[in-house]
């Protein structure tokens, strides 16, 4: 006998805001170049395979209104920002700091926070 769920699993918020909506695609956005430029580089490294993996469950959690994904996903957002501030941009140059600045953007925007307040369990 199939063991089923009452509660849907999703993987993008459709029924979310636009800003919540935005952010979740970049999370999984940075999830997969970060993998991409691992396997490009030769390797990926223990920070590296955390973000990658912050990433995705914060946007799952997000998805899912889950609050713990909405921290992961702040928490992985704020971290590449502060390594490519530290780094004096030497890492990824200015198109990477402004998708970095826009992801953490959107994951503090009022409607954001509104919206996580109300909904998230």
């Amino acid at each position: 006998m199939a063991r089923t769920s009452l509660t849907e699993r999703r993987w993008f918020p459709s029924h979310q805001p636009q800003t919540l909506q935005f952010a979740v695609a970049l999370l999984y956005w940075n999830a997969l170049l970060g993998l991409l430029f691992a396997l490009v580089a030769g390797g990926i490294g223990r920070i590296g395979l955390v973000l990658v993996a912050a990433d995705v469950a914060g946007g799952f959690g997000i998805a899912n209104e889950r609050r713990w994904g909405y921290y992961l996903a702040v928490v992985a957002a704020i971290v590449p920002l502060a390594m490519l501030i530290a780094s004096g941009l030497a890492a990824g140059g200015i198109l990477t700091l402004l998708f970095e600045i826009a992801l953490v953007a959107l994951l503090l925007h009022p409607q954001s926070r509104s919206y996580f307040k109300t909904w998230f369990r």
